[in-house]
Protein backbone atom coordinates (compact mmCIF):
# COMPACT_ATOMS: atom_id res chain seq x y z
CA UNK A 1 0.00 0.00 0.00
CA UNK A 2 2.77 2.39 0.91
CA UNK A 3 4.85 1.61 -2.57
CA UNK A 4 1.68 3.04 -4.25
CA UNK A 5 1.16 6.40 -2.09
CA UNK A 6 4.60 7.30 -1.54
CA UNK A 7 6.83 8.44 -4.80
CA UNK A 8 10.59 8.60 -4.54
CA UNK A 9 10.74 12.31 -3.78
CA UNK A 10 8.53 12.01 -1.27
CA UNK A 11 10.63 9.36 0.37
CA UNK A 12 13.79 11.42 -0.07
CA UNK A 13 12.50 14.81 1.21
CA UNK A 14 11.59 13.01 4.57
CA UNK A 15 15.38 10.94 4.33
CA UNK A 16 16.52 14.77 4.25
CA UNK A 17 14.46 15.90 7.43
CA UNK A 18 15.41 13.08 9.68
CA UNK A 19 19.02 13.54 8.68
CA UNK A 20 18.32 17.68 9.56
CA UNK A 21 16.63 17.09 12.86
CA UNK A 22 19.86 15.12 14.39
CA UNK A 23 21.81 18.41 13.12
CA UNK A 24 23.54 17.37 10.27
CA UNK A 25 24.14 19.37 7.10
CA UNK A 26 23.15 17.78 3.67
CA UNK A 27 25.26 18.20 1.07
CA UNK A 28 24.63 15.55 -1.90
CA UNK A 29 21.32 13.53 -2.47
CA UNK A 30 20.43 10.57 -4.49
CA UNK A 31 17.70 8.72 -5.43
CA UNK A 32 18.68 4.84 -6.38
CA UNK A 33 16.55 2.55 -8.65
CA UNK A 34 16.17 -0.61 -6.67
CA UNK A 35 14.71 -3.07 -8.97
CA UNK A 36 16.30 -6.23 -7.29
CA UNK A 37 19.06 -5.47 -3.64
CA UNK A 38 22.35 -6.46 -3.84
CA UNK A 39 22.91 -9.07 -1.33
CA UNK A 40 26.26 -7.66 -0.50
CA UNK A 41 25.58 -3.21 -0.56
CA UNK A 42 22.10 -3.57 -1.33
CA UNK A 43 22.64 -1.12 -4.46
CA UNK A 44 24.36 -2.02 -7.93
CA UNK A 45 28.35 -1.62 -7.96
CA UNK A 46 27.61 1.14 -10.39
CA UNK A 47 25.93 3.33 -8.18
CA UNK A 48 28.02 2.09 -4.99
CA UNK A 49 31.19 3.74 -6.95
CA UNK A 50 29.05 6.52 -8.38
CA UNK A 51 28.38 7.36 -4.57
CA UNK A 52 32.34 6.73 -3.87
CA UNK A 53 34.01 9.08 -6.34
CA UNK A 54 31.29 12.32 -5.28
CA UNK A 55 32.19 11.64 -1.94
CA UNK A 56 36.01 11.73 -2.56
CA UNK A 57 35.36 14.85 -3.35
CA UNK A 58 33.02 16.29 -0.86
CA UNK A 59 34.63 14.08 2.14
CA UNK A 60 30.98 13.82 3.85
CA UNK A 61 31.01 13.08 8.05
CA UNK A 62 28.70 10.11 7.64
CA UNK A 63 26.22 9.25 4.43
CA UNK A 64 22.98 7.85 5.10
CA UNK A 65 21.28 5.37 3.17
CA UNK A 66 16.99 5.55 3.68
CA UNK A 67 16.52 1.38 3.96
CA UNK A 68 17.65 -1.24 6.61
CA UNK A 69 21.07 -2.54 5.82
CA UNK A 70 22.17 -5.71 6.98
CA UNK A 71 25.55 -5.72 9.04
CA UNK A 72 27.49 -6.76 5.93
CA UNK A 73 26.04 -4.52 3.50
CA UNK A 74 27.13 -1.79 6.57
CA UNK A 75 30.29 -2.53 6.91
CA UNK A 76 31.13 -3.24 3.06
CA UNK A 77 29.54 0.32 2.03
CA UNK A 78 31.49 1.83 4.67
CA UNK A 79 34.76 0.74 3.11
CA UNK A 80 33.40 1.70 -0.34
CA UNK A 81 33.02 5.01 0.44
CA UNK A 82 35.45 5.67 3.23
CA UNK A 83 33.15 6.83 5.84
CA UNK A 84 30.56 6.02 7.98
CA UNK A 85 27.24 4.56 7.35
CA UNK A 86 23.82 5.06 9.08
CA UNK A 87 20.60 2.86 7.95
CA UNK A 88 17.04 4.25 8.60
CA UNK A 89 16.80 2.43 11.84
CA UNK A 90 20.33 3.98 13.35
CA UNK A 91 18.97 7.42 12.00
CA UNK A 92 15.81 7.28 14.23
CA UNK A 93 17.67 5.68 16.78
CA UNK A 94 20.46 8.69 16.55
CA UNK A 95 17.43 11.08 16.89
CA UNK A 96 15.39 9.31 19.84
CA UNK A 97 18.59 9.18 21.69
CA UNK A 98 19.26 13.11 21.32
CA UNK A 99 15.69 13.73 22.14
CA UNK A 100 14.48 12.17 24.89
CA UNK A 101 14.51 14.32 28.15
CA UNK A 102 12.63 11.72 30.89
CA UNK A 103 14.29 9.19 32.73
CA UNK A 104 11.65 6.72 30.94
CA UNK A 105 12.39 8.39 27.42
CA UNK A 106 16.07 7.20 27.74
CA UNK A 107 15.74 4.01 29.58
CA UNK A 108 13.20 3.19 26.07
CA UNK A 109 15.97 4.39 23.56
CA UNK A 110 18.57 2.46 25.13
CA UNK A 111 16.40 -0.10 25.43
CA UNK A 112 15.96 0.69 21.39
CA UNK A 113 19.88 0.47 20.90
CA UNK A 114 20.75 -1.89 23.01
CA UNK A 115 18.23 -4.39 20.95
CA UNK A 116 19.26 -3.35 17.98
CA UNK A 117 22.63 -3.90 18.29
CA UNK A 118 21.99 -7.40 19.54
CA UNK A 119 20.34 -8.24 16.79
CA UNK A 120 22.74 -7.45 14.59
CA UNK A 121 25.57 -9.34 16.93
CA UNK A 122 23.16 -12.38 15.71
CA UNK A 123 23.06 -11.85 12.16
CA UNK A 124 27.32 -11.41 12.00
CA UNK A 125 27.91 -14.77 13.47
CA UNK A 126 28.19 -16.43 10.50
CA UNK A 127 30.75 -14.01 9.52
CA UNK A 128 32.82 -13.13 12.42
CA UNK A 129 32.64 -17.34 12.73
CA UNK A 130 34.66 -17.18 9.60
CA UNK A 131 37.00 -14.82 10.07
CA UNK A 132 38.51 -17.01 13.52
CA UNK A 133 39.78 -19.91 11.78
CA UNK A 134 40.20 -22.83 13.45
CA UNK A 135 37.77 -26.05 14.25
CA UNK A 136 34.14 -25.52 15.66
CA UNK A 137 35.18 -26.77 18.83
CA UNK A 138 37.83 -24.11 19.36
CA UNK A 139 36.95 -21.14 21.06
CA UNK A 140 38.85 -18.00 18.60
CA UNK A 141 39.27 -14.61 20.26
CA UNK A 142 36.27 -12.91 17.65
CA UNK A 143 33.33 -15.62 19.30
CA UNK A 144 34.23 -14.42 23.12
CA UNK A 145 34.29 -11.09 22.44
CA UNK A 146 30.55 -11.81 20.57
CA UNK A 147 29.86 -14.04 23.61
CA UNK A 148 30.82 -11.09 25.88
CA UNK A 149 28.88 -8.61 24.06
CA UNK A 150 25.87 -10.98 23.82
CA UNK A 151 26.35 -11.65 27.80
CA UNK A 152 26.74 -7.67 28.82
CA UNK A 153 24.44 -6.44 25.87
CA UNK A 154 21.38 -9.28 27.45
CA UNK A 155 22.22 -7.88 31.53
CA UNK A 156 22.08 -4.74 30.39
CA UNK A 157 18.69 -5.03 28.50
CA UNK A 158 17.29 -7.01 31.32
CA UNK A 159 18.38 -4.42 33.86
CA UNK A 160 16.23 -1.69 31.56
CA UNK A 161 12.99 -4.01 31.35
CA UNK A 162 12.69 -4.13 35.36
CA UNK A 163 13.64 -0.44 35.65
CA UNK A 164 10.82 0.10 33.24
CA UNK A 165 8.32 -2.43 34.27
CA UNK A 166 8.81 0.28 37.78
CA UNK A 167 8.08 3.12 35.78
CA UNK A 168 5.24 1.56 33.89
CA UNK A 169 3.88 0.50 37.58
CA UNK A 170 4.38 4.50 38.24
CA UNK A 171 2.43 5.25 35.66
CA UNK A 172 -0.55 2.97 36.10
CA UNK A 173 -0.87 4.27 39.47
CA UNK A 174 -1.22 7.37 38.04
CA UNK A 175 -4.01 6.27 35.99
CA UNK A 176 -5.66 4.69 38.81
CA UNK A 177 -5.53 8.07 41.00
CA UNK A 178 -7.03 9.61 37.98
CA UNK A 179 -9.68 7.43 37.50
CA UNK A 180 -10.75 8.05 41.12
CA UNK A 181 -11.15 11.63 39.90
CA UNK A 182 -12.38 10.29 37.20
CA UNK A 183 -11.32 12.73 34.08
CA UNK A 184 -11.48 10.87 30.32
CA UNK A 185 -8.01 10.67 28.96
CA UNK A 186 -8.05 12.11 24.96
CA UNK A 187 -4.71 11.15 22.97
CA UNK A 188 -3.04 12.88 20.69
CA UNK A 189 -1.75 10.36 17.83
CA UNK A 190 -0.27 11.56 14.20
CA UNK A 191 2.50 10.99 12.07
CA UNK A 192 5.58 12.99 13.10
CA UNK A 193 5.45 16.77 12.31
CA UNK A 194 1.76 16.81 11.32
CA UNK A 195 1.32 19.42 14.36
CA UNK A 196 0.55 17.46 17.17
CA UNK A 197 1.91 19.67 19.79
CA UNK A 198 1.15 23.12 18.42
CA UNK A 199 -2.51 21.86 18.85
CA UNK A 200 -1.64 20.52 22.38
CA UNK A 201 -0.84 23.75 22.89
CA UNK A 202 -3.38 25.27 21.27
CA UNK A 203 -5.91 23.77 23.68
CA UNK A 204 -4.11 23.59 26.43
CA UNK A 205 -2.75 27.20 26.46
CA UNK A 206 0.70 25.07 27.27
CA UNK A 207 3.98 25.58 25.84
CA UNK A 208 5.08 22.51 24.77
CA UNK A 209 8.56 22.08 22.65
CA UNK A 210 6.81 22.76 19.23
CA UNK A 211 9.08 23.15 16.03
CA UNK A 212 8.83 22.48 12.54
CA UNK A 213 11.00 19.56 12.99
CA UNK A 214 10.74 15.61 12.71
CA UNK A 215 10.20 14.46 16.21
CA UNK A 216 10.68 17.48 18.07
CA UNK A 217 8.10 15.43 20.78
CA UNK A 218 9.21 11.99 22.43
CA UNK A 219 8.31 12.08 25.56
CA UNK A 220 4.63 11.72 26.74
CA UNK A 221 2.71 15.13 28.17
CA UNK A 222 -0.23 15.47 29.88
CA UNK A 223 -2.02 18.52 30.78
CA UNK A 224 -6.14 19.27 31.84
CA UNK A 225 -8.54 21.05 29.68
CA UNK A 226 -12.28 22.23 30.37
CA UNK A 227 -14.55 21.81 27.64
CA UNK A 228 -17.93 23.53 26.87
CA UNK A 229 -19.99 21.54 29.02
CA UNK A 230 -17.20 22.38 31.92
CA UNK A 231 -16.52 18.48 31.93
CA UNK A 232 -12.59 18.27 32.79
CA UNK A 233 -10.64 16.16 30.85
CA UNK A 234 -6.80 15.46 30.42
CA UNK A 235 -4.77 15.74 26.87
CA UNK A 236 -2.08 13.85 26.37
CA UNK A 237 0.72 14.82 23.59
CA UNK A 238 2.61 11.76 21.68
CA UNK A 239 5.81 10.61 20.31
CA UNK A 240 4.89 10.76 16.10
CA UNK A 241 4.86 7.61 14.13
CA UNK A 242 6.67 7.28 10.86
CA UNK A 243 6.99 5.51 8.07
CA UNK A 244 8.94 2.06 8.49
CA UNK A 245 9.21 2.52 12.67
CA UNK A 246 11.58 0.38 13.67
CA UNK A 247 10.27 -2.59 15.47
CA UNK A 248 12.68 -1.92 18.48
CA UNK A 249 11.38 1.24 18.74
CA UNK A 250 7.13 0.07 18.33
CA UNK A 251 8.86 -2.63 21.38
CA UNK A 252 10.79 -0.11 23.45
CA UNK A 253 8.40 2.77 23.50
CA UNK A 254 5.17 0.40 24.36
CA UNK A 255 5.20 1.68 27.91
CA UNK A 256 4.84 5.44 26.67
CA UNK A 257 1.99 4.23 23.94
CA UNK A 258 0.00 2.80 27.00
CA UNK A 259 -1.02 6.74 27.52
CA UNK A 260 -3.05 5.64 23.95
CA UNK A 261 -4.23 2.52 24.80
CA UNK A 262 -5.86 3.76 28.11
CA UNK A 263 -7.08 6.77 26.45
CA UNK A 264 -11.09 7.23 25.89
CA UNK A 265 -10.98 9.25 22.72
CA UNK A 266 -7.82 9.22 20.75
CA UNK A 267 -6.77 11.87 17.69
CA UNK A 268 -5.13 11.13 14.62
CA UNK A 269 -3.74 13.95 13.91
CA UNK A 270 -2.90 14.88 9.82
CA UNK A 271 -1.12 17.37 7.87
CA UNK A 272 -3.62 18.23 5.56
CA UNK A 273 -0.80 20.61 3.20
CA UNK A 274 1.13 17.63 2.89
CA UNK A 275 2.12 15.93 -0.26
CA UNK A 276 1.63 12.22 1.13
CA UNK A 277 -1.10 13.08 3.73
CA UNK A 278 -2.48 9.73 2.57
CA UNK A 279 0.49 7.56 3.28
CA UNK A 280 1.14 9.02 6.44
CA UNK A 281 -2.22 8.64 7.03
CA UNK A 282 -2.04 4.78 6.30
CA UNK A 283 1.41 4.52 8.08
CA UNK A 284 -0.30 5.71 11.64
CA UNK A 285 -3.10 3.10 11.31
CA UNK A 286 -0.59 0.64 10.76
CA UNK A 287 1.54 1.51 13.73
CA UNK A 288 -2.33 1.85 15.59
CA UNK A 289 -2.63 -1.88 14.49
CA UNK A 290 -0.21 -2.90 15.70
CA UNK A 291 -0.79 -1.51 19.17
CA UNK A 292 -4.31 -3.29 19.23
CA UNK A 293 -6.08 -0.07 18.22
CA UNK A 294 -8.49 -0.97 15.37
CA UNK A 295 -9.21 2.01 13.13
CA UNK A 296 -13.42 1.33 13.38
CA UNK A 297 -12.88 -0.22 16.46
CA UNK A 298 -15.14 0.54 19.74
CA UNK A 299 -13.03 3.42 21.16
CA UNK A 300 -13.48 6.43 19.20
CA UNK A 301 -10.84 7.44 16.71
CA UNK A 302 -11.43 10.96 15.80
CA UNK A 303 -9.81 12.15 12.61
CA UNK A 304 -8.36 15.82 12.67
CA UNK A 305 -7.01 17.53 9.80
CA UNK A 306 -4.84 20.44 10.84
CA UNK A 307 -2.44 22.78 8.71
CA UNK A 308 -5.74 24.43 6.70
CA UNK A 309 -4.07 27.75 6.81
CA UNK A 310 -1.37 26.13 4.15
CA UNK A 311 -4.44 25.72 1.72
CA UNK A 312 -5.50 27.41 -0.76
CA UNK A 313 -8.98 29.36 0.29
CA UNK A 314 -11.27 26.70 -2.05
CA UNK A 315 -9.60 24.00 -0.18
CA UNK A 316 -9.85 24.86 3.27
CA UNK A 317 -13.26 25.78 2.71
CA UNK A 318 -13.99 22.46 1.34
CA UNK A 319 -12.84 21.05 4.60
CA UNK A 320 -14.66 23.13 7.10
CA UNK A 321 -17.62 22.87 5.40
CA UNK A 322 -17.09 18.73 5.07
CA UNK A 323 -16.72 18.87 8.99
CA UNK A 324 -19.83 20.66 9.51
CA UNK A 325 -21.52 17.39 7.93
CA UNK A 326 -19.84 14.93 10.47
CA UNK A 327 -16.63 14.80 7.87
CA UNK A 328 -13.09 14.81 9.79
CA UNK A 329 -12.69 17.96 11.43
CA UNK A 330 -10.56 20.50 9.77
CA UNK A 331 -8.46 22.73 11.96
CA UNK A 332 -5.22 25.43 11.75
CA UNK A 333 -3.55 24.73 15.01
CA UNK A 334 -1.38 28.18 14.48
CA UNK A 335 -4.47 30.48 13.48
CA UNK A 336 -7.37 28.30 16.04
CA UNK A 337 -9.19 27.80 12.77
CA UNK A 338 -11.83 24.88 13.76
CA UNK A 339 -10.97 24.46 17.42
CA UNK A 340 -14.88 25.28 18.73
CA UNK A 341 -16.10 22.45 16.01
CA UNK A 342 -13.12 19.77 17.53
CA UNK A 343 -13.68 20.41 21.10
CA UNK A 344 -17.48 19.87 20.45
CA UNK A 345 -16.63 16.41 18.33
CA UNK A 346 -14.55 15.31 21.28
CA UNK A 347 -17.58 15.88 23.76
CA UNK A 348 -19.88 14.13 21.66
CA UNK A 349 -17.11 11.22 21.75
CA UNK A 350 -16.52 11.32 25.18
CA UNK A 351 -20.46 11.27 25.70
CA UNK A 352 -21.33 8.75 22.62
CA UNK A 353 -21.59 5.50 25.19
CA UNK A 354 -23.61 7.20 28.07
CA UNK A 355 -26.87 7.08 29.50
CA UNK A 356 -29.10 10.10 30.79
CA UNK A 357 -31.12 9.52 33.64
CA UNK A 358 -34.06 11.83 34.99
CA UNK A 359 -33.60 11.61 39.04
CA UNK A 360 -35.79 13.22 41.00
CA UNK A 361 -34.33 13.43 45.08
CA UNK A 362 -35.70 15.27 48.57
CA UNK A 363 -33.80 18.48 49.25
CA UNK A 364 -32.59 16.69 52.76
CA UNK A 365 -31.07 13.68 50.57
CA UNK A 366 -27.14 15.48 50.97
CA UNK A 367 -25.36 11.71 50.59
CA UNK A 368 -27.75 10.81 47.52
CA UNK A 369 -26.72 13.88 45.56
CA UNK A 370 -23.12 13.85 46.53
CA UNK A 371 -23.35 10.07 45.05
CA UNK A 372 -24.69 11.41 41.63
CA UNK A 373 -21.89 13.94 41.37
CA UNK A 374 -19.27 11.16 42.22
CA UNK A 375 -20.22 8.79 40.05
CA UNK A 376 -22.05 10.48 37.12
CA UNK A 377 -21.78 13.56 35.41
CA UNK A 378 -24.80 16.04 36.55
CA UNK A 379 -25.63 18.15 33.21
CA UNK A 380 -28.01 19.68 34.44
CA UNK A 381 -29.83 20.71 38.20
CA UNK A 382 -33.31 22.59 39.11
CA UNK A 383 -33.99 22.98 42.76
CA UNK A 384 -37.52 22.55 42.98
CA UNK A 385 -40.41 23.51 45.84
CA UNK A 386 -40.71 19.16 45.94
CA UNK A 387 -36.71 18.71 45.88
CA UNK A 388 -34.33 18.24 43.48
CA UNK A 389 -34.39 17.30 39.85
CA UNK A 390 -31.20 16.35 38.32
CA UNK A 391 -30.06 15.21 34.55
CA UNK A 392 -26.90 12.78 34.84
CA UNK A 393 -25.14 11.00 32.07
CA UNK A 394 -23.61 7.70 33.12
CA UNK A 395 -21.18 5.64 31.95
CA UNK A 396 -22.06 1.87 30.77
CA UNK A 397 -20.03 0.45 33.39
CA UNK A 398 -22.26 2.58 36.18
CA UNK A 399 -26.11 2.15 34.84
CA UNK A 400 -26.65 -0.72 37.36
CA UNK A 401 -25.01 0.88 40.30
CA UNK A 402 -27.20 3.79 39.26
CA UNK A 403 -30.32 1.58 38.92
CA UNK A 404 -29.59 -0.30 42.22
CA UNK A 405 -28.48 3.10 44.14
CA UNK A 406 -31.82 4.93 43.37
CA UNK A 407 -34.74 2.68 42.63
CA UNK A 408 -37.92 4.22 40.99
CA UNK A 409 -36.64 7.72 41.64
CA UNK A 410 -34.20 7.15 38.41
CA UNK A 411 -36.09 7.67 34.79
CA UNK A 412 -34.85 7.42 31.20
CA UNK A 413 -34.03 10.76 29.79
CA UNK A 414 -35.71 9.99 26.36
CA UNK A 415 -34.87 13.11 25.00
CA UNK A 416 -31.61 13.80 25.83
CA UNK A 417 -30.34 9.68 25.64
CA UNK A 418 -27.41 9.31 23.79
CA UNK A 419 -26.95 6.34 21.38
CA UNK A 420 -25.07 3.57 22.95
Amino acid sequence: MRAALRDAEGRLAEAVGLTQAIGLAVIGEHIVPLSRPTPGTLIGSGKVEEIAAEARGLEPEVIVVNAQLSPVQQRNLERAWNTKVLDRTALILEIFGERAQTREGRLQVELAHLTWQRSRLVRSWTHLERQRGGFGFLGGPGETQIETDRRLIGERIAKIKRELEEVKRTRGLHRTARKRVPYPVVALVGYTNAGKSTLFNTLTKSDVVAKNLLFATLDPTMRGLKLASGRAIILSDTVGFIADLPHELVAAFRATLEEVLEADVILHIRDAAHAETEAQKADVLKVLDELGIEADGERPLLEVLNKIDLLDSEDRAALLARAKRGGPVAVSALTGEGVPVLLSRIEEALGAGETVFRLHLDSSDGAGLAWAYKHGRVVNRRDRADGLSLTVAVDPADVDRFAARYGNRLSLDHALRRAS
